[in-house]
């Protein structure tokens, strides 16, 4: 006889027994031990336990294993980014001691040791993060993370009580915990360096407004604005909805024990202490009904003449529409705090993204008519552009030009050559940019690598125009009127002339 046992989620166990002819019979002793004991077992768990065990079978190595490697890239960079930062703080007060040592040399000891005592302190977190959930701050508080570090330590705690689970998942979940507790750490000191170079902000302002060092404050409001708008770029990418850890948290919670765990355990539970008996009908009493507060509020309004109602929802309505305003006022200076930095300055908003964030591609098509030389002509062309500032933008491409033959009785496709180009966008107005680039054109047909060697062959283009940018959807799309100052010389002759149509990706 051979028994398959199966769980499901309707019903604590499910026995199908296939009976199958064997030539022998399984011994009494094997069959319960292998058989009825881990039945027995499972069954005398409790429910939250057979809730676990099912979020744990759901819960595949490869999803904890991609959330691990997300954090963990948040992790590193949040420290590279703190390291380097407070590297680059000590540089500067090293150079400002000295200026204002020649300004006021008995009071640099004062001024710059205690600082720099702060940095070494801040610096031997970054390099040693210890992650506790004791002391968060309010402003760094971020709900996805919250609900799935507290679910991974719903599930640490729960596999520890558990006997059964494989030991490669209760090792990952473990993994998982120390890389979200360790960026919780690092985001932590984070805002610590934010908090101590704001107060050293305002200390340097003090002194180095009463012996006219006004360049110095401008560089030092210059880099807290910045610091504080990458912090905030940090935050963000936390804050970004994850479908993957959105379908992790769904697995846990609606279970009544995770409830109850994030209610004591999360940090927005250590925030906000929550009373005990919340949401029993004991901790209701006292309080007042709907309608005793719809009573009061229509006394209070009575004096508004008309409807009471619609004249508090016109209130509401216009102070929102009021806060709405604040707001976009406070993320134009990029975040919120009271320790916002309004800069002094127009600030460049890529400056705090990363390099690849930075990077923008793009594709442009242009067609040139037949001469007695060369054939009518298509460049398909592929671009990739690094934006310097807003307003600006440098970039590269390389570009394929096909032959259509000389007329439209003698089409016949060819590879006509190819082309290496460099640009450079400058926003003029609204919607319309300067365009200039420089060009190297191969206008021959080529069938071997090797030809394209001789730089004799290549022709020189050198061009300035305007360009026109919109959106197609949610592309970008781009018109491209250029002068060729350099074709006059060129041999065979191009068109001096160049229109492009181009797509962003």
């Amino acid at each position: 006889m051979l028994f398959l046992i199966g769980f499901t989620n309707k019903s604590c166990l499910t026995l199908k027994i296939n009976i199958l002819k064997r030539s022998s019979t399984i011994p009494a002793i094997i069959f319960f031990s292998f058989y009825l004991l881990p039945i027995a077992i499972f069954c005398q768990l409790d429910s939250t336990s057979k809730q676990v065990i099912e979020v744990n079978i759901n819960l595949t190595d490869k999803t904890i294993t991609s959330i691990n490697n997300q954090y963990k890239k948040v992790e590193e960079k949040l420290q590279n980014f703190c390291l380097n930062t407070i590297v680059r703080l000590q540089k500067q007060e090293s150079k400002l001691r000295r200026k204002f040592y020649n300004k006021d040399s008995l009071a640099t000891g004062s001024v710059f040791i205690t600082a720099n005592q702060n940095y070494e302190v801040l610096l031997q977190r970054v390099k040693n993060p210890v992650g506790d959930n004791k002391g968060v701050n309010l402003n760094e508080y971020i709900p996805r993370v919250d609900s799935l570090q507290t679910m991974f330590r719903f599930l640490d705690k729960m596999a520890g009580n558990i006997s059964g689970l494989p030991i490669t998942k209760i090792q990952q979940i473990h993994t998982i915990n120390n890389t979200l507790r360790n960026m919780q750490a690092q985001l932590q000191t984070a805002t610590n360096i934010k908090q101590l170079i704001n107060e050293r902000k305002q200390q340097l302002n003090e002194l180095f407004e009463k012996h006219g060092m006004g360049k110095e404050l401008k560089k030092i409001n210059k880099q807290v604005y910045y610091y504080q708008a990458q912090l905030n770029e940090y935050k963000s990418l936390l804050s970004d909805p994850d479908k993957l850890a959105q379908r992790t948290i769904s697995l846990v919670k609606d279970l009544p024990a995770f409830k109850d765990f994030m209610s004591k355990n999360s940090q927005i539970a250590q925030l906000f202490s929550i009373p005990n008996g919340y949401g029993s009908i004991d901790a209701l009493q006292g309080l007042q009904t709907r309608a005793i507060v719809q009573q009061q509020r229509s006394q209070t309004l009575a004096g508004a003449g008309g409807n009471p109602q619609q004249y508090l929802q016109q209130q509401v309505q216009q102070a929102q529409n009021e806060l709405n305003k604040l707001k976009d006022k406070v993320n134009k200076f990029g975040g919120s705090g009271s320790d916002m930095v309004i800069p002094e300055f127009k600030p460049n908003s890529q400056k705090t993204k990363s390099f690849w964030k930075r990077l923008e591609y793009g594709l442009n098509i242009q067609s040139q008519k037949t001469n007695t030389l060369l054939p009518t002509t298509t460049d398909i062309a592929l671009t990739t552009g690094y934006k310097l500032n807003d307003k600006s933008t440098i970039g590269i491409g390389a570009g394929y030009k096909m032959g259509w033959g000389k007329n439209i009785s003698n089409i016949h496709l060819t590879g006509q050559g190819v082309s290496l180009r460099s640009h450079l966008d400058i926003r003029l107005k609204g919607s319309i940019w300067i365009s200039g680039g420089y060009e190297q054109n191969y206008q021959h047909e080529f069938t071997k690598i090797d030809q394209l060697k001789y730089l004799n062959a290549w022709q020189k283009s050198g061009l300035i125009g305007l360009t026109k940018k919109y959106k197609v959807g949610k592309k970008n799309g781009n018109l491209q009127l250029l002068w060729d100052f350099l074709s006059y010389s060129q041999v065979p002759r191009t068109q001096a002339l160049k229109f492009r149509i181009g797509y962003g990706f």
